[in-house]
């Protein structure tokens, strides 16, 4: 097994090898009770020193948080061949989920205990593909404004060279305590 994960089946008569990835991760409730009684901010650091387990999706596709202050969050990812799409490249949506965790977790940041927030649009413009062999890759949200019920983000996807992949806005709307 790979550090992905993914464990070749066999190599049957020339024909394709099948893979498998096994992916496991904690209980959602040891997180979302975390994430009520701690600040943004507190619970997103938490999540970066691994006292606060990653949220299931991070842990299917790969992605981990890394660095969390306030107004910004930072999420890495190292591009495996279950990413890919049918053009041998890494899916859209991998792009998407990176950015928008990145842009909304640091929206998340800047917010008070017992707050929730949910992204109400992520617009998403790609520029280059990701493939294995692009390496790790580093998606940085900013936060732009911060208003009482609404707050702009923005996210950056680049490799370890500083190229540029894609870049989001996304507009989260905020319910405070």
């Amino acid at each position: 097994m790979d550090r992905t994960g993914t464990e070749p089946i066999s190599h049957v008569n020339g024909e394709s090898e099948r893979r498998v990835r096994t992916v496991s991760w904690e209980d959602h409730l040891s997180f979302a009770t975390a994430a009520v009684e701690m600040n943004g901010l507190e619970f997103l650091q938490a999540m970066v020193r691994g006292d606060v387990p990653p949220a299931p999706m991070m842990e299917l596709i790969g992605m981990r948080l890394t660095s969390a202050r306030e107004g910004e969050a930072v999420f890495r990812l190292t591009p495996g061949e279950f990413h890919y799409n049918p053009m041998w490249s890494v899916h859209g949506g991998v792009y998407a989920a990176l950015l928008d965790s990145a842009a909304a977790c640091a929206v998340h940041t800047t917010l008070p205990a017992g707050s929730r927030f949910s992204t109400l649009d992520l617009s998403v413009r790609f520029i280059r593909p990701i493939r294995i062999g692009t390496g790790t890759v580093t998606s940085t949200g900013t936060v732009i404004h911060a208003g009482r019920n609404v707050a702009l983000a923005e996210a950056r996807l680049e490799d370890t060279a500083g190229t540029l992949l894609a870049t989001a806005t996304a507009n989260c709307f905020i319910v405070r305590p």
